[in-house]
């Protein structure tokens, strides 16, 4: 396949590879692993922390001892190193919203083998899911492999990011010759729209057919 160039779609530029790569999260294998690793917690906006702080009661019990004292000490967020805001994190990896269940589903993981690591599970979305608040978690969380940037021109760019811990969520995505765009249509249409999201789906054919 040629090289494509950066696309655009409304006022957002997209790297080709948002088309052209294959995605799909393997929770069984990798279990949630994006949400522990790394030396930063995720990317979070002013907007979205002040969501985080309106149901923060509501998945409090969610989380552990050590991540209730770190939001009790700093907030659900804090400025990193490169100046952005990002979500509080827990002995400098785990993101503070971060709970654990084990493979019987069971929230107590003392009674796992030794050597099973637990399932990581998002507790803003875990709320969400069950119905029980509004607000999913961080757009950064929803997107991931999709990296936003904002531009002072007021334009938006979308990046496809590599993450040697993801290269499950690749393999999968191979098998199941699953495009990131059409793996992210929920997120990507609960940031862009519907209509944006089509335009983009039209794009890809497009270019899938030029190829």
């Amino acid at each position: 396949m040629k090289s494509l160039p950066i696309l655009q779609v409304g006022d957002v530029l997209l790297s080709p590879d948002i088309i052209t790569e294959k995605f799909c999260c393997d929770y069984d294998v990798c279990r949630g692993i994006c949400c522990i690793e790394g030396d930063a917690g995720a990317p979070v906006s002013l907007d979205e922390i002040g969501k985080i702080e309106q149901v923060l009661d509501d998945v409090w019990s969610d989380l552990s001892a050590q991540a209730q004292a770190v939001i009790d000490r700093q907030g659900v967020a804090y400025c990193d190193k490169e100046g952005d805001m990002v979500t509080s994190i827990v002995g400098g990896k785990d993101c503070v919203f971060t709970c654990y269940r084990n493979s019987m589903g069971n929230k107590n993981t003392d009674e796992m083998g030794k050597n099973e690591r637990p399932y990581c599970l998002c507790a803003l979305e875990k709320a969400y899911r069950e119905g029980r608040t509004k607000f999913c978690k961080p757009m950064s969380c929803s997107l991931y492999p999709i990296r936003e940037k904002q531009f002072s021109n007021g334009l938006i760019g979308l990046n496809y990011h590599r993450w040697d811990v993801c290269k499950d969520a690749v393999k999968k995505g191979k098998e199941l010759n699953m495009p990131v765009y059409r793996f992210l249509e929920e997120p990507l249409v609960r940031r862009f729209g519907q209509e944006w999201y089509d335009e983009l789906c039209n794009l890809a054919k497009e270019l899938n057919s030029e190829n």
